[in-house]
């Protein structure tokens, strides 16, 4: 286990935010990763690092092709929150989701995103939790003008959370504030987290992109008020301990 001082060093590396994506047969499906790189220029060769349980690894170790979609600022949470929190076996991600397949049949996502790469596996390695698949970039296309999403400015700006299974997911970000260094908060006032994302819904704050103004309680959210990261109900929430 790594100290939090080397975690936070880590967090100073560079990351994009994409969309990796591939296909089984018919079925597609699609997650965020940020751990995508070239590693070669002739041939154009890339990197991806996806971790062992999750369902589109599954999908590129049977058809041994991906896809990179890469995420541009102004993405919606709502949309992050469908690639990077929700699993493929539980909703089809694609159902509203605009794409075009491949060459290959792996998906290229158009939504929100302003490149797509197609790549074809030639080497894939173990690297314990995650895998690595590296392969040749059989075709490049610009989808829509707009600036890419950084891993620094979804985490600062936008306040995203990490997804458990991500190569730079850090378990210290969901731990709770020492209260006693802190004035007691009334009642209506608490904090609650998502037991989903992590993300912590803050009453003196609210919830302003989704029209929730500050000072407003949890307990008074509309009932269909969503995790602005996630989009789970409010069922999901728990109060922060």
């Amino acid at each position: 286990m790594i100290d939090e001082q080397t975690i936070k060093a880590l967090f100073d590396l560079s990351y994009g935010i994409y969309i990796v994506s591939s296909n089984d047969g018919e079925k597609l499906n699609g997650q965020i990763a940020n751990s995508v790189f070239q590693v070669t220029a002739e041939p154009a060769q890339m990197t991806v690092s996806i971790n062992k349980k999750n369902l589109t690894c599954e999908y590129i170790k049977k058809s041994g092709v991906y896809t990179i979609s890469t995420l541009k600022e102004g993405t919606p949470m709502e949309f992050v929150g469908l690639f990077g929190f929700k699993s493929g076996r539980d909703v089809n991600k694609f159902e509203k989701t605009k794409y075009k397949l491949s060459a290959l049949g792996a998906p290229i996502v158009a939504d929100n995103c302003i490149s797509g790469f197609e790549v074809k596996v030639t080497k894939k390695f173990d690297v314990g939790t995650h895998m690595l698949f590296t392969g040749k970039i059989t075709k490049g296309e610009f989808l829509s003008q707009g600036s890419p999403l950084t891993y620094d400015y979804y985490y600062r700006v936008m306040r995203g959370k990490t997804p458990r299974n991500a190569t730079t997911y850090k378990a210290v970000e969901n731990k709770t504030e020492n209260k006693s260094a802190k004035p007691k908060e009334s009642t209506d006032m608490k904090k609650y987290i998502c037991k989903v994302c992590g993300y912590v819904y803050d009453p003196m704050q609210g919830d302003p992109n989704n029209g929730v103004e500050p000072e407003t309680s949890f307990e008074k959210l509309p009932e269909d008020w969503l995790c602005p990261v996630c989009g789970v109900g409010k069922d999901q929430f728990e109060l922060q301990g």
